[in-house]
């Protein structure tokens, strides 16, 4: 019973004293596929907002369930067009941490907003980490780093769903603490920029 209790305390006290990994800094991303695979496992920033979609969508009921991670998948797509295009977005790294700090408050308070509200914000963070992928590579490899990078996302959206799918029928209090947790890692990936 004691070890039930002190996993989510030591996963909160691993997130707290980590530095930040972000996704988003320059890197070799000359392996195409492979690169896009491995890309969304490498960044904290990413990993925890993918994650995050998944749970937070886990969360809701009906068609939302579905249409936030799918809707997160398209704008990431879009996001990563538009950064090779040329388009400028501006405090692209403040508001990929901010995701996950949002993501964090939406999944600990259990939020179920309306349709509108939930996919508008699902579609900006998507299209700031779509963005910030598309940036960093010129476009000879973007085809197939862009489906990479979308099908590890998508993945750990389904990671995501399926973990808190599990913790809410079985250990809601550790749902909640999720929440926490990214609440504070996505208050430190702020803080640290």
């Amino acid at each position: 019973m004691k070890q039930t209790r002190i996993q989510p305390l030591l996963a909160t006290g691993l997130l707290l004293a980590s530095t930040p990994a972000l996704a988003h800094q320059a890197q070799d991303l000359s392996g195409g596929l492979w690169a896009g695979l491995s890309h969304p496992y490498n960044g904290l920033d990413h990993l925890l907002a993918m994650l995050a979609v998944g749970g937070w969508a886990a969360l809701q009921s009906g068609h939302q369930r579905l249409t936030i991670p799918l809707t997160f998948m398209l704008m990431l797509a879009v996001g990563f067009v538009a950064a090779l295009m040329g388009i400028h977005l501006p405090l692209l790294e403040s508001g990929i941490a901010s995701s996950v700090l949002v993501l964090g408050l939406l999944i600990l308070t259990a939020a179920r907003l309306p349709a509108i509200i939930s996919l508008s914000l699902i579609a900006l963070f998507a299209l700031l980490h779509g963005f910030a992928h598309g940036s960093e590579l010129g476009s000879a490899v973007a085809l197939y780093f862009a489906g990479g990078f979308i099908v590890a996302s998508l993945s750990l959206h389904l990671v995501g769903g399926g973990v808190m799918n599990r913790l809410q029928t079985r250990m809601p209090i550790l749902a909640r603490t999720g929440g926490a947790a990214l609440v504070l890692t996505g208050a430190n990936l702020v803080t640290s920029l």
